[in-house]
């Protein structure tokens, strides 16, 4: 079998793995089908990049921020016109479907040109001095090196949430790519180099998190990090950051809940259930894993979402008439089948779904029905704990401050939506609920590039992606110049 192999990116130079050792990518709709060959590699490899990243930083730092942003706004072009070719790249190693994949990949286009933008806006602010002849101000300095973790579920978008961002500012960068999808980080950066970053200012390392993203983590020469996964890493992410007083931006888990309420339009409250359930097969950290449904409405929203989740082509994502792709690799298969399992043993009732599929077409792939669960009360483990698959859980509810209640019950806080006529009552959850994002009469998934990512308790540390990205990947410095040709001592004089 003949297969690409790729390497790493350090100092603009394509190297192999020290160790000569490899990851295979596989397609998850046939995992017969080898995307290729990237490396696997250890704590010495992450120290050539680091290195080659330093060196970069002297230069890179020094180029004006709006000469900067002139490299994303190409990069934005070069991507918008191999769309096509990198969505296809993208489904063949994620598995989602191609509608989706051009999604990721637009984001990527839309986070370049508004990122791009910031570069004449790295604003700081000026400020009376309380002395007289002397003038006072706060700029943005970038960081140094920081080093970039990435998971394989938007494996384009969001390496852009965060490479651009911390390139703006003036950073040089390590990534890490998820081990389940390389290429599309390969394609976004070679984009970067086409449009002419300079060498060593982004590096690759690929290999495991245990290898790699530790070592970056624990590198003295990395200033900080950026991590999205799951919030038992970041943990761990957190805690051997704070050894060597690293920041870390941690985008984490989700939980999300889905309220509708009796006076919701429900045809869109279905589409808006049906989308946030099962698109990304699931394996989104925003995706809708919870519908908590009135009880006047109950019966007639379950009977419809069932029915329509029955109809539901699962398959290749390439093929554009597939809605639901196969799950990302067989552990992720494992822990839907495990969560179905736990919930029926705690009383929950299985409508559809539930099982891998193993046969016939879809047998040399990681395929999971969408499944449905009704009768789940909200202390059960699987109304409680992420699955990242496509596994949804019907919880009902009398009162509108119930669903609150039941909404803010869990550890995490990502996404929250809200399906209702009522003004008073959008409002009043807008306020209430625990979540970092928020919608009302739209699903819990469809975040903007513009607006803060992130959500509070075990979902994130408090930073955000999006427009809050630049406060984490810049560092304030605070500036005085004296006029008055003589000593003057503040709070003193």
């Amino acid at each position: 079998m003949s297969y690409p192999v790729f390497h790493n990116l350090i100092g603009g130079q394509w190297l192999p793995a020290i160790s000569g050792k490899t990851i295979l990518n596989l397609n998850p709709a046939d995992q017969s089908d080898v995307i290729g060959a990237f490396p696997s590699s250890h704590a010495e490899d992450v120290d050539l990049a680091v290195e080659a990243a330093k060196k970069a930083f002297a230069e890179w730092r020094l180029v004006p921020a709006p000469k900067r942003a002139e490299i994303l706004y190409r990069t934005a072009y070069l991507l918008s016109i191999k769309k096509e070719e990198f969505a296809r790249d993208m489904t063949r190693e994620m598995g989602k479907v191609l509608v989706e994949t051009r999604g990721d990949v637009q984001e990527a286009i839309d986070e370049a040109f508004y990122v791009a933008g910031e570069g004449r806006r790295l604003l700081g602010q000026t400020t009376p001095s309380e002395l007289p002849n002397k003038f006072a101000m706060s700029i943005r300095v970038p960081l140094g090196v920081v080093g970039l973790i990435t998971p394989w579920n938007f494996p384009m978008a969001i390496p852009s949430w965060k490479l651009f961002p911390a390139l703006i500012a003036g950073n040089t960068c390590v990534i890490k790519p998820a081990t389940d999808t390389p290429l599309s980080t390969h394609n976004l950066v070679k984009t970067l180099i086409e449009a002419g970053l300079p060498p060593g200012v982004v590096n690759i390392v690929g290999g495991s998190g245990s290898a790699v993203g530790a070592a970056l983590v624990e590198h003295p020469g990395v200033r900080a990090i950026s991590f999205t996964g799951s919030s038992a890493v970041g943990s761990q992410v957190a805690q051997r950051a704070a050894a060597g007083f690293k920041p870390v931006s941690l985008e984490m888990g989700g939980k999300n809940a889905q309220i509708v309420m009796n006076d919701a339009n429900l045809d869109l409250a279905l589409d808006g259930a049906l989308w946030g359930a099962f698109g990304t097969t699931g394996q989104r950290c925003t995706a809708t894993s919870r519908i908590l449904l009135q009880k006047e409405i109950a019966a007639e929203f379950t009977q419809r979402f069932v029915e329509r989740t029955k109809k539901l082509k699962i398959g290749n994502g390439l093929d554009e008439t597939v809605e639901v792709g196969p799950q990302i690799n067989p552990n992720q298969l494992e822990t839907s089948a495990k969560y179905v399992v736990v919930a029926l043993e705690e009383g929950a009732r299985l409508l559809t779904g539930g099982r891998a599929l193993t046969s016939g077409e879809y047998g040399d792939g990681t395929y999971f029905e969408p499944t449905v669960l009704d009768q789940v009360t909200p202390t059960m483990r699987i109304a409680r704990e992420e699955v990242f698959g496509p596994v949804v859980s019907l919880i009902q509810f009398d009162t509108f401050n119930q669903a609150i209640e039941i909404a803010n019950s869990i550890d995490y806080g990502l996404s929250v939506s809200l399906y209702t006529r009522d003004v008073n009552r959008a409002f009043t959850a807008i306020r209430d609920l625990e979540a970092g994002i928020a919608y009302i009469n739209a699903p819990t998934i469809g975040a903007e590039v513009h607006l803060p990512f992130g959500g509070v308790k075990h979902t994130g540390n408090g930073h955000r992606e999006g427009n809050g990205a630049l406060d984490f990947f810049t560092t304030w410095k605070a500036v005085y110049v004296d006029y008055s040709d003589k000593l003057q001592r503040a709070q003193i004089d």
